[in-house]
């Protein structure tokens, strides 16, 4: 049977088209040093994480600031604040894969089934997407943490059960367009089945953004389980996550800045990397934005 869909623009041309753009490239460059960061924890990290050195803290009892052994400084427990940094950034990252992973997995089943069936079975499914999208998401959030015992995996799960709904409406009003192409209507005369259809026309269609999405939602799941775990409902001590790290080190704002200031300005950095790439990535995939290049 011949292959009737439009033909999608070739990956080499928007890596190419990606690459081009200065602010993708800072994006990447800090995506790419967290993660080796992140990788690489267990032999670039100076300390165990959860150590409290005799030396970590000063005469006073406060916490050491950057410098000499410690890069970072040390926390209000002597623990070095450049380990749990690291470790951290394996927290945010497990999550941010896992979950966002999850909840394009979801949105997209859903999207994709009530965009391409319609009827009752689109209405009950984006009526539920509807009433999900009514509840603020950080508050869901915190009941379903609440409800759950917090942990790396529970945090990631409750994220994915609250930030599907954007990607299943995205994908919905995509795929509600695509149902209705002519290369569609003409794949089903010549008795294409609805399995051939979905994988090899929808599908195909709808990757680049479910990629785009996939990269903008990690942002929002790092903000979120920073977030969470800020409120004490998220990742639990001594596992290190940035936003524990605030938590747990807020008392020390004034007195010693680097704590709150260092991870939090790691959550931005590394929302705002995946946010630039994203943006990128939505501008080099759509086909109406490639005279801008």
């Amino acid at each position: 049977m011949t292959d009737l869909s439009v033909a999608e623009p070739a990956p080499q041309g928007a890596f190419v088209r990606l690459m081009r753009r200065k602010l993708a490239l800072f994006g990447l460059a800090i995506i790419v040093l967290v993660v080796g960061g992140a990788v690489l924890a267990p032999w670039i990290a100076p300390f165990d994480p959860n150590e409290q050195m005799f030396d970590g803290l000063t005469l006073e009892g406060a916490p050491m600031p950057p410098g000499g052994a410690f890069l970072m400084g040390t926390d209000l427990l002597g623990r070095d604040l450049f380990t749990r940094i690291l470790y951290g950034a394996q927290t945010s990252l497990i999550i941010g894969v896992v979950a966002n992973g999850l909840a394009l997995v979801i949105g997209t089943l859903v999207g994709i089934t009530a965009g391409f069936f319609r009827g009752w079975i689109g209405g009950v499914l984006m009526r539920f997407t509807d009433l999900m999208m009514a509840f603020p998401a950080l508050l869901l959030a915190i009941c379903l943490a609440a409800i759950f015992e917090p942990s790396l995996w529970i945090v990631a799960l409750v994220i994915a059960l609250v930030n599907w709904v954007q990607t299943a409406r995205v994908i919905y009003t995509e795929t509600s367009s695509l149902a209705t192409r002519d290369f569609i209507a003409a794949e089903r005369t010549l008795g294409a089945s609805t399995s051939r259809i979905l994988f090899r026309h929808i599908l195909p269609h709808l990757l680049p953004t479910i990629i785009v999405w996939g990269t903008l939602g990690i942002s929002t799941t790092v903000l979120l389980e920073a977030t969470l775990s800020f409120l004490g409902i998220g990742v639990q001590p001594p596992t290190a996550s940035w936003g524990n790290i605030i938590f747990e080190n807020q008392t020390y704002f004034q007195s010693a800045p680097w704590l709150v200031f260092i991870p939090g300005a790691a959550i931005i950095l590394l929302a705002l990397a995946f946010n630039l790439v994203g943006d990128a990535l939505r501008d080099v995939l759509d086909p109406t934005q490639r005279g801008r290049d």
